[in-house]
This record gives C-alpha cells, structure tokens and sequence, in this order.
C-alpha cells in the first residue's frame, strides 16, 4: 500500500520503511520539519519516495500516519483530502505526556480513530478516552555484533542536551562525568561543551574532544559500540531508540529507572537505578573488568533482538495498517474511558 508519512523522527522512521509498502515523505524545499523528505544520514530503501506536497494528492495514499496535531490540517491544506475521512489515519504517539500525566489529553482521544504507541508506559500515561488504542513496541536495524568495548570509558547518546537538560539527564552526565570517563554523541555538542566548561567538567568541556556532533548513523554505531558500556540518563521520555541501538550493538547499559527503560533492559544485560551512585558504581565495575561488560552486553543484544527486532515490528505494523485501510481494528487494540 501507499503509506504518507511525515519525516520527524528519524531513527524510527528508518526501521519503518523498511516494510513491503511505498512510502511518501512531504519535502519542502527548505527540508525543514514540515518538508525533511528522505534522511540525509541513514540510508532508505528505494520505496521511501519523496513528494512536493502538490503532489501528495495525485499519489493517492492508501493511509496517513499522523505523528504531529497538525499534520492533519496539512494534509487538507496540500491536498483537500480528510484524515479519518477521505483517507484512513493512524494517530502515532512517540512521546511521554509533557504536561501532567494524570492531566494530559491525547491529542486524538474519544475519537475513532486508532492511536498506536510507541511504549505501553506512553498508552498508560496518555488520557486517551474512548479512543482505540494499541502499542507497537520499537524495532531496530540490527547494525551487528558491533561492540568492541576496547575504550574504558562510557558513551552516551543525546541532542540538543543543554536546551532538553532536564528532559535529557544531562545534569546526570555532567555529574558522573566528574568520576569516570565519558563521551557524547548527537546533535547541540558544542552547547554542551560550552555549559560543561561553565560547570566545571573539563572532561567534557569545549577542549576535551569527548563530544562527536550528529555522526551518521552507521558511523555511530561503530564509534559507540568502542566504548565499554552505554549510560542512558533520560529522566523523561517514552523509550530512546539510542538505548534500544545500544543494546543490539552488543553494549551492557546503565538506564535512569524513569519510564519505559525500566521495563526494556534485561537484568543480565543492564544496570536500572533511579540513583545515579548505583550507575557510577555499576559503570566503574565494567570499566574495570571488560569481560564482565562483554558478558553483559552479550545478553543485552539477545534480548534486544528477541524483543526489539525489525521483523517482529514490521509485522505489528503490517497488522495495524492493513486493518484500519479495511476499516478495523488490529488485534489487541482496546477502548478505554478514562475515569
């Protein structure tokens, strides 16, 4: 089937086109967030396609999945053409309530058209209503065995860390930084290294050379997988696709105990804490003892491949897609009306 989509989150658009469908992606001539067409830095199949937006209509799309409130109004505005109306919709959650979870609406609740999450943390903390909904959990493109865990040191994934602080952990990697070596990849580093030196966190600051900007993809694995194990810091977020690459690279992990990675990291396989000295301590042991941090990041990609493989989430998302173009639910899908 044809499936539009909007290019906003680009690790997970990356495993999604990867299916047996084509794919049309908006593009603007600034590729900004209404418009960012294909990605530049990880490689998609030919059927990822990318159209003008006068274009859309003419490509009649079997079903739209809407990821952002008003990709439905564009979709009217370029088209003429209803979500839920003219052409089937998936309402696609990836985030965690920013507001007050036990106060936060979902932007399509006591519809009737399907919401699917990301995590069931997210189908838990969204007030959904009466609309259907359902969890498709996350997968991956297994990158390989890829962990060498030759670096003594700890790696870490984020973007923008120094405007999402809070949001990211990045107080919790400067912290940990101050007691054992660690490195930063994603996009916003010089910011980071900037309020790293105002800090106090030589090792992380403007001169340290321990912040890698917005590496591609497959660059990043590798670069990752060198050091010996992955911090995850985020306080509040649905699940990190980087936590999820980590562990199917081959990497032991150490995750904040906040939202879905509490339930994502296997207990052989990673360390979950909402302390950040039991992360230090467990971080300090496999710097020490690299055979511990190989047996560990062993398990770690068994469970990852196990849970979060790309066959098993193409064919979740096979089920759902098929089912709301014939006008069902998928399988497991529930109403709920919040109390």
């Amino acid at each position: 089937m044809r499936v539009l989509l909007w290019h906003v989150h680009g690790s997970w658009t990356t495993s999604f086109v990867q299916g047996p469908h084509t794919y049309l992606l908006p593009v603007l001539p600034d590729r900004g967030p209404d418009g960012r067409g294909r990605a530049r830095t990880w490689d998609w199949p030919a059927a990822a396609v990318e159209l003008a937006p006068d274009e859309i209509a003419a490509a009649a799309p079997d079903v739209v999945v809407i990821q952002r409130a008003h990709e439905a109004d564009l979709l009217e505005r370029w088209t003429g053409l209803r979500a839920g109306v003219d052409v089937p919709v998936v309402h696609l959650e990836h985030d965690a309530p920013t507001g007050h979870a036990a106060r936060s609406r979902q932007r399509a609740a006591d519809g009737h058209d399907l919401v699917v999450h990301v995590t069931a943390y997210n189908a838990l903390m969204w007030d959904n209503g009466s609309a259907p909904t359902t969890v498709v959990e996350h997968g991956v493109v297994d990158p390989g065995p890829l962990a060498t865990g030759r670096r003594r040191s700890l790696g870490v994934v984020v973007n923008e860390p120094v405007r999402r602080e809070r949001v990211a952990g990045t107080d919790v990697v400067l912290d940990l930084a101050r007691e054992l070596p660690v490195e930063v990849y994603g996009m916003g580093m010089p910011a980071l290294g900037r309020l790293a030196d105002e800090r106090g966190v030589p090792s992380l600051g403007t001169a340290s050379g321990s912040l890698h900007e917005d590496l591609p993809q497959h660059r990043m694995h590798a670069e990752l997988g060198a050091h010996r194990a992955y911090l995850h810091p985020y306080r509040w977020t649905s699940l990190g696709l980087a936590l999820v690459e980590a562990m199917t690279v081959g990497m032991p992990v150490l995750a904040v105990a906040s939202t879905a990675a509490a339930d994502a990291v296997p207990a052989a396989g990673g360390v979950v804490s909402a302390d950040p000295r039991v992360l230090a301590a467990a971080g300090r042991v496999w710097l020490d003892d690299p055979a511990a941090a190989r047996e560990a990041g062993a398990a770690a990609r068994e469970h990852a491949l196990a849970r979060f493989g790309l066959a098993r989430f193409l064919r979740d998302w096979d089920e759902v897609l098929d089912a709301v173009v014939v006008g069902d639910l998928p399988r497991g899908a529930r109403r709920e009306v919040a109390a």
